[in-house]
């Protein structure tokens, strides 16, 4: 069996209880980094009794690996942050469970993408979410072209250090457009910065941080 189990996007203490259940009991915790996810069981008084990495660089063998043991075993599976398969690596394993008959189940928990919209102050009725646009500039240019037909609202997101290049290339493509930027949702730290792009880009003077950007 997997579970897909949330985990806090900043305070450690917005966590389920049956999330720390499930952490607790699992046979193997899999994970982006074990680094981030020791340190999360660690702060809650648990420690996993097997860690696997799943992250961009695993191969199609790693997923069928994983998927052995998921027949066999009680398998949690986190990401650094947030919910496992949005945007993080998790995806492939959940499908790959669902077509050989795993059980796969999900602990919700933390949202991004729904902290972000409960903090717009006002209807989003639809909006397009884009996440995280291409690396490689050619095809980062053509999303953002793409994106320049759409008519609803933009979600985007990315690394915390391509930050500063998200807002530049978004105020050089949607000039005069008004945006909402969360930071560091639910650390100590947040901050939500609202107006037009170029008004927000100039409020902003830090290299790099957790963020998701709304465009309205």
């Amino acid at each position: 069996m997997l579970y897909l189990v949330a985990t806090p996007i900043g305070d450690i203490s917005e966590i389920s209880l049956r999330a720390l259940e499930i952490l607790k009991n699992a046979d193997l915790v899999i994970c982006e980094s074990t680094k981030e996810a020791s340190k999360l069981l660690k702060s809650h008084g648990l420690k996993a009794k097997e860690y696997r990495v799943l992250d961009e660089h695993s191969r199609p063998d790693d997923h069928l690996e994983l998927l052995e043991i998921c027949k066999e075993k009680i398998v949690a599976l986190v990401s650094d942050c947030g919910t496992p398969g949005f945007c993080d690596p998790g995806a492939e394993l959940v499908g790959l469970c669902r077509r050989n008959k795993v059980v796969v189940k999900s602990v919700l928990g933390p949202s991004s993408l729904m902290g972000l919209l409960s903090l717009a102050g006002r209807k989003v009725p639809q909006f397009h979410f884009r996440g995280f646009l291409p690396a490689e500039n050619e095809e980062r240019k053509r999303s953002w072209l793409e994106l320049k037909k759409t008519k609803d609202a933009i979600i985007l997101m990315d690394t915390p250090y391509r930050l500063g290049k998200l807002l530049a290339e978004t105020k050089e493509h949607f000039p005069g457009r008004p945006v909402l930027l969360t930071i560091n949702l639910s650390q100590e730290n947040e901050m939500v910065l609202e107006g037009r792009i170029e008004d927000v880009v100039n409020a902003w003077n830090q290299e790099k941080a957790e963020f998701m950007l709304l465009l309205y």
